[in-house]
């Protein structure tokens, strides 16, 4: 009985250790990086990401709710600057779910052999070329200006390149694009250049405009993609790694469930939306406020994501097939029962 007694006593030590080594887990390198304490580190613990553009509008009231201990999961999140960020940090498995461009995650698809899926669509177009004259009508207006832009290598270099393409013009010769790291630069430029033009996404549209009133929304890019394709654009999505998936199925589909309330929030609540993007320095309040209602916040899953995801994708490989990895794979999608 007494040997009895101490086998029992070592197998309760040996699962609290194991517990307790359990909870232990590496942080990833962020830009910005949720501060909470609120509840302890276990199996549903996240680490999540997004970058500091339109595509965080739909997350922000998610990181909001997770610091204050209101989220079923326990969220790390990272607010990058870049999608190269989010990007090395996925392959690196320092992340597990993130909003990126819709094309990277093709891109990531392929790279990794599968192991990163997208699971949703978080934000439709966003894109938009203001100008400080009248002179851009249509696409073909474009040719011998020079236009500011950001995005190299991403949703929207290839968005635009499709779209002077089809309106006859060469985009390595017609039009002088120059691109910047990111859309603040781009506006920072524009205000250099009042006379000059470029593509931005909201809210940075809404941003250049505050700063010089003489600017106005000249091409939809949207409304210009709709009326080519008869399909969408898609700007962003929800990734997550396969490993994760499969090692934490219910709590993969619990972030999906409490961030689609949070893009629910985003749509209804704009001022506190607003306010909320301020606190987490993506956008000033202000900015942000009127620019919401322009950045087509969704939450789209199943088949209604795969369709517009694979019609979009589908464009892009084919002007370039390196812009989406190279192929376009039926199963990068993650479908839900």
């Amino acid at each position: 009985m007494h040997m009895y007694k101490k086998l029992i006593t070592l197998i309760l030590l040996g699962c609290t250790a194991l517990t307790l080594l359990s909870g232990c887990s590496s942080k990833p390198q962020e830009t910005t990086q949720s501060e909470s304490t609120n509840a302890p580190s276990q199996v549903n613990e996240i680490r999540i990401g997004c970058m500091k553009g339109p595509t965080a509008i739909g997350m922000i009231q998610l990181l909001s709710e997770s610091d204050a201990g209101n989220t079923e999961n326990t969220y790390q999140y990272t607010i990058a600057g870049a999608a190269d960020e989010l990007s090395a940090a996925l392959i690196k498995g320092d992340l597990d779910i993130a909003s990126i461009p819709c094309n990277l995650a093709s891109v990531l698809y392929n790279k990794t052999e599968g192991e990163i899926l997208t699971a949703a669509i978080n934000t439709l177009g966003v894109l938009y070329i203001v100008e400080g004259g009248t002179s851009i009508q249509t696409v073909s207006d474009l040719a011998g200006k020079t236009l500011y832009s950001t995005g190299q290598g991403t949703t929207p270099e290839y968005t635009l390149r499709y779209l002077l393409t089809c309106a006859g013009l060469d985009p390595d010769k017609d039009v002088t694009i120059e691109y910047k790291a990111e859309a603040s630069e781009v506006v920072a430029t524009l205000s250099q250049h009042p006379d000059g033009a470029a593509m931005l996404p909201q809210p940075f549209v809404t941003a250049a405009m505050n700063s010089n009133p003489d600017l106005r929304i000249a091409l939809d890019i949207t409304k210009e993609w709709e009326a080519l394709t008869q399909n969408t654009v898609v700007t962003g999505v929800i990734v997550v790694r396969k490993a994760f998936l499969e090692q934490n199925p219910e709590a993969f589909h619990t972030f999906l469930t409490e961030y689609q309330s949070s893009a629910e929030y985003a749509n209804h609540s704009i001022d506190e939306t607003a306010a909320l993007l301020e606190k987490y320095d993506v956008f000033k309040a202000a900015i942000a406020k009127k620019a919401i209602p322009y950045c087509n916040v969704v939450f789209l899953t199943g088949k209604e994501m795969k369709e517009h995801t694979t019609a979009y994708l589908q464009v892009l490989y084919d002007q370039n097939p390196s812009s989406i990895g190279g192929s376009l794979k039926e199963e990068m999608f993650y479908l839900e029962e």
